[in-house]
């Protein structure tokens, strides 16, 4: 797989509840992280004394954060209202050439910053708060257009 442009990494958030996904205004950076507890089952009895792990049994969570200019757009208000209420949303994340990973999350910070001379930015982490899926990208190649009627693709065409 070619390298990928990081402006294509984008956080949506589902703005209405009911599935209308919208991309983050003014992100500059995003950043998804992916973890896995471990359950340590070694006991004295472990051959060669190497630890051993249970596999399924730990939590798994993902965080995400992303930082950028703050531009006062529909999806900053929806981002600081679900912050003051605590609440849950459908987020999504789009990892260009590999797919989008889709879950609830809740927002754990948003911090504000700007300079004198400089432009009001923005960062905000969030939290999964239950199970996320994986919908991998569709790479499979699009078939080329079928040939208009009356043309079998030879370049014989009917009056030929």
């Amino acid at each position: 797989m070619p390298a990928q442009a990081g402006k294509d990494l984008l956080l949506k958030i589902d703005m209405t509840g009911d599935g209308l996904f919208q991309t983050v205004a003014g992100l500059r950076a995003t950043r998804l992280s992916l973890n896995a507890e471990t359950v340590d089952v070694t006991t004295l009895d472990s051959p060669g004394g190497w630890r051993e792990l249970l596999a399924g049994a730990g939590m798994r969570s993902a965080s995400l954060s992303g930082a950028g200019v703050f531009r006062d757009e529909a999806s900053d208000e929806r981002m600081r209202a679900l912050f003051f209420a605590g609440a849950i949303a459908a987020f999504q994340v789009l990892i260009p050439g590999f797919g989008t990973i889709e879950g609830p999350f809740q927002i754990t910070a948003i911090d504000y910053a700007g300079s004198h001379d400089g432009e009001a930015t923005f960062e905000v982490s969030l939290a999964s708060a239950g199970a996320l899926s994986f919908a991998p990208l569709d790479t499979s190649p699009v078939a080329p257009p079928p040939p208009p009627d009356g043309d079998d693709g030879s370049g014989e065409g009917e009056g030929a």
